[in-house]
């Protein structure tokens, strides 16, 4: 029997948190109402917790009967910037801004285990559930790291949980090491000399330039790295002119690159300013490669992937914890966590049905079936790891 079973009154009660929380959707160090209504939740509960880490962050303590080990258990909670497209009853009621990716599922069960474990701390040490706002882009992880979390909440090890589209309800996935991709968004700007479109011998053509730019950057990854080692180079948005009849004085281009190990993103940076200085070069333009954002990759350390892959098989047999899938070229600022301290990070699957479309998608919904599996496995781990 798992600790907290599905249908049951805990479930059941967690089934109406998730629901008030995706309803009530709030971006990145704006989670106000979110960290009201957790403090609510954790203060009903008697359980003791600091807020205001990261604006918006919170840190519930779960004390055992006995001394022992810390380790620290993260949910995050911002939402994203999607006009949702659902129409059930809990469907976001701020217009615009979506929990797309199951982060109101994420905290909800980490509340689930937390209000089990209040009630049964039969174990040895202390818990630190991590309410982290802000994993959309704006590391919100690495803020808490920097105003001094594991500091003020010394932790042995770390662990955090995803769902998974596409992963059958009722399993997991635990890899040994990467997890999930790093990643770099980045801005070039092609600066050349604008003019009429009728007199193209008069200018400096940056349009022509980032059109031979966006091509020969495809190049560096598949004339660069071996095609066993995975890396993406993405330009995902262009910005130039204004009318029809006039060469632009400038053309800006943004984009981002995933890669697992540090020495291929060095690479990357490298190739692509030789890059950028040889075509703007040849057309007679300036280019420059402006840095906007960094997430490191998250890799599990071996041995805590084998501790996550144990309590995840309490809860559903070892048969249900898929050991080899593909890691993600998505990123995740828990990145940021377990450069800090060893730990890991595991899905767990969101069925592939109604609430399993893909993350980021604006028909996406948490699906409530798993999120008593996902509780259960926050308190097996803890069972395990401070028995």
């Amino acid at each position: 029997m798992n600790p907290i079973e599905t249908a049951s009154p805990l479930h059941q009660q967690m089934i109406t948190w998730r629901h008030w929380l995706h309803q009530h959707p709030e971006l990145s160090f704006k989670e106000l109402k979110t960290s009201d209504y957790i403090a609510q939740i954790l203060t009903s509960l008697d359980i003791p917790f600091v807020r205001g880490i990261a604006v918006t962050g919170i840190v519930a303590t779960i004390k055992g009967t006995e001394d022992g080990d810390h380790i620290g258990l993260r949910a995050d909670m911002d939402a994203l910037p999607i006009l949702e497209a659902n129409d059930f009853a809990h469907k976001s009621l701020h217009e615009g801004h979506m929990h797309g990716c199951g982060h109101d599922g994420h905290s909800t069960m980490l509340l689930g285990a937390a209000a089990y474990l209040i009630k049964n701390n039969q174990f040895k040490g202390t818990v630190h559930c991590i309410f982290q706002p802000a994993e959309e882009g704006d590391a919100g992880a690495k803020v808490m790291i920097d105003e001094g979390l594991f500091e003020r909440f010394p932790c042995k090890e770390v662990y955090g949980m995803h769902n998974w589209p596409g992963l059958a309800a009722g399993e997991f996935a635990v890899h040994d090491t990467a997890v999930m991709a790093a990643v770099r968004t980045f801005d070039i700007k092609i600066t050349g000399h604008g003019g009429h479109a009728a007199m193209p011998d008069k200018v400096t053509d940056p349009i022509v330039a980032s059109a031979q730019l966006i091509t020969a950057l495809q190049s560096i990854i598949s004339r660069n790295k071996s095609p066993f080692k995975s890396a993406v180079l993405s330009i995902t948005k262009i910005n130039a002119g204004h009318a029809h009849n006039v060469i632009p004085d400038d053309v800006n281009i943004s984009g981002t690159i995933r890669y697992y190990h540090n020495e291929d993103g060095d690479m990357l940076l490298k190739r692509m300013g030789e890059v950028i200085d040889g075509i703007c070069a040849t057309f007679g333009t300036k280019g420059e490669l402006t840095l906007v954002n960094h997430y490191p990759a998250t890799i599990n350390t071996p041995e805590h992937a084998g501790y996550a892959a144990q309590a995840a098989s309490d809860v559903v047999g070892a048969e249900h914890v898929q050991r080899d899938l593909h890691p993600s070229m998505a990123a995740e600022d828990f990145g940021y966590m377990l450069e800090a301290l060893p730990g890991a990070y595991i899905w767990v699957g969101n069925g592939e049905g109604e609430g399993g479309c893909m993350l980021h998608n604006a028909h996406y919904d948490f699906n409530d079936d798993v999120s008593a599996l996902g509780a259960s496995y926050w308190v097996k781990l803890v069972q395990n790891r401070l028995a």
